[in-house]
């Protein structure tokens, strides 16, 4: 392994001979400028030119470096945040409140960098504090989710120091240069001193590998023992029981990522300072390295669950499209016989071809019609069920006045009312127009209110009202019928569901005029809502987007 990195650190340039040698500069020495004065050091002695440069320069450098560095770090943080919430949002969804809230409760053990996570309501504009996200969690309202901002500002807040440290470092060696007649013993603590401040690990380097100054946080993670001299014994007690690779190489930039036996991760950062002397800087990243396979474990689980309902999605809509094409063709298969059949009944009621002998035949041939008229009724609705949900079935899209719509379900519902012993109101004229097929909308309306009278006991009352407002319309039908409860409720989104024995009764049908209507709605722009409460009723609400010039005119 040594001999393998060796290698790779003369290619580099940053072998034993340090990373200038690498960079084939050769030690350039600059005479003396100036003499000692006896008494006090003049400011332009200590701060020349060339010094001042360097300082305002290594202090604007740090300071672009904090700027960019905290954006980065902050942006870091949220789209972490942002890809856990996301996750915990998608795996609390299917959960019960209660099991949501315990799951909550155990994110910071899951997740080291959440401090807090709650359930807020989604309508609730909370304020979201520095590292902070909302996101929204499906029925339990929306996760709002808080890092630990500690540790993410006192990490800025080090990195920040050890620029400006390391800006004041450069500054010193520069002047070190300019002021060599400096005692060394004065220059070693002055640049000890300095590098001491430093909250990264920093060593300085000769053109010959000879280390000038290191601080104890460089020590401590190389593990190096005491105070090694050279470069070359740097590397090969850095190397042992781990690896190392090259990052990134820019001119004579080199970044390179320890991994240790242990886990641990080290990035290094070599830089020149001049003359062949270089800088290395020691950083742990073992905690981002962990955050970032966190990440990656979160991203992979993320992609698997995509594809995966990208699959079950796929797989569900060519059953329900299978399913809707057997039935329209099993529909159109058994009209021709039930027509046949309907039709033999009406000549033998009819007695075309001779009398049938005992009368009882009259009640059987017509029971036989009935019953044949009502599969086709019901078989032609499975048809049209199956052509709206294919998109085979085109509405119109004309203006259609609501108030001509609603006396027209009068006329027609008005009898069957009376005969069940329901009121059948209307409400107010609303003088609205909406846009769509006249058919299509009567059909609508009259499979919600031929619902309401049927399931609407004696002595009940059925409303049918509409409501306009500026961007639409509302068709609403209320009943004090029998009612549903939330399962019975949640299973109307199902075709052919009639529930328990309350909605097996006769004349039912094949349970699909709420899904017709349902579908009528959707392709006319507008949607269908249902409340309902045992033993107290029903309500299905319609809204429909309104036709506003057509709307004017009637108006005036």
């Amino acid at each position: 392994m040594t001999e393998i990195f060796m290698r790779s650190a003369e290619a580099s340039g940053a072998g034993a001979n340090g990373f200038g040698a690498g960079m084939g500069q050769a030690s350039k020495r600059h005479p003396k400028s100036g003499t000692r004065a006896s008494g006090a050091l003049h400011l332009h002695t200590l701060l020349s030119p060339i010094t001042t440069a360097v300082a305002l320069t290594s202090v604007l450098a740090a300071t672009l470096f904090i700027i960019y560095d905290t954006a980065r770090t902050l942006d870091d943080a949220r789209h972490e945040l942002a890809i856990i919430g996301n996750a915990l949002a998608n795996e609390i969804s299917t959960l019960a409140p209660e099991a949501a809230n315990a799951l909550l409760g155990k994110t910071n053990e899951r997740y080291g960098a959440i401090s807090k996570a709650s359930l807020v309501s989604s309508n609730t504009a909370a304020p979201t504090p520095l590292l902070g996200q909302i996101i929204p969690a499906g029925d339990h309202g929306a996760l709002a989710l808080e890092a630990a901002e500690g540790s993410t500002i006192s990490g800025i807040a080090q990195r920040g120091a050890g620029a400006l440290a390391l800006a004041g470092l450069v500054t010193l060696l520069t002047w070190r240069r300019k002021r060599s007649g400096m005692p060394d013993m004065v220059q070693r603590h002055n640049f000890q001193t300095m590098a001491a401040a430093i909250p990264l690990g920093v060593a300085c380097w000769t053109e010959t590998g000879q280390l000038i100054i290191s601080n104890e946080q460089y020590r401590d993670r190389l593990n190096l023992a005491g105070t090694t001299t050279t470069y070359h014994d740097a590397v090969k007690k850095l190397i042992q029981g781990g690896y190392m690779k090259l990052l990134s190489e820019d001119g004579n930039n080199k970044i390179l990522e320890l991994h240790r036996e242990d886990g641990s991760c080290l990035l290094i950062d070599q830089r020149p300072l001049g003359d062949g002397a270089f800088m290395t800087l020691v950083s742990d990243v073992t905690e981002r390295k962990k955050t970032d396979m966190l990440l990656d474990a979160i991203r992979g689980e993320q992609r698997l669950l995509a594809r995966r309902y990208h699959e079950e999605k796929l797989k569900a809509e060519a059953a329900s499209k299978a399913k809707t094409n057997f039935l329209a063709h099993l529909s159109h298969d058994i009209r021709t016989p039930l027509n046949h059949i309907i039709g033999f009944a009406e000549l033998m009621r009819h007695q075309t071809y001779g009398p049938l002998g005992d009368a009882r035949y009259n009640d059987y041939v017509q029971s036989i019609k009935t019953s044949g008229e009502h599969l086709l009724a019901s078989f032609a609705t499975i048809l049209d069920l199956a052509e709206f949900e294919n998109g085979q079935k085109t509405l119109r899209n004309d203006p259609v006045a609501v108030d001509e719509l609603i006396e027209g379900q009068v006329r027609r519902f008005g009898a069957q009312a009376k005969r069940a012993g329901v009121t059948f109101a209307i409400g107010e004229p609303c003088g609205a127009v909406v846009m769509g097929d006249g058919l299509g909308l009567q059909r609508m309306v009259a499979n919600i209110v031929d619902n309401s009278l049927r399931f609407t006991p004696s002595g009940g009352r059925v409303t049918l009202a509409a409501f306009a407002a500026r961007d639409g319309v509302v068709i609403e039908v209320t009943d004090t019928g029998v009612g549903m409860n939330e399962e019975r409720l949640a299973s109307l989104s199902q075709p052919f569901a009639l529930g328990d024995a309350t909605f097996t009764r006769e004349g039912v049908g094949p349970g699909l005029g709420i899904s017709i209507s349902r579908a009528i709605a959707e392709l006319s722009g507008g949607h269908m809502a249902i409340d309902s409460s045992p033993a107290l009723g029903t309500t299905v609400a319609i809204s429909l987007p309104l036709d506003n010039e057509a709307t004017l005119q009637a108006a005036e």
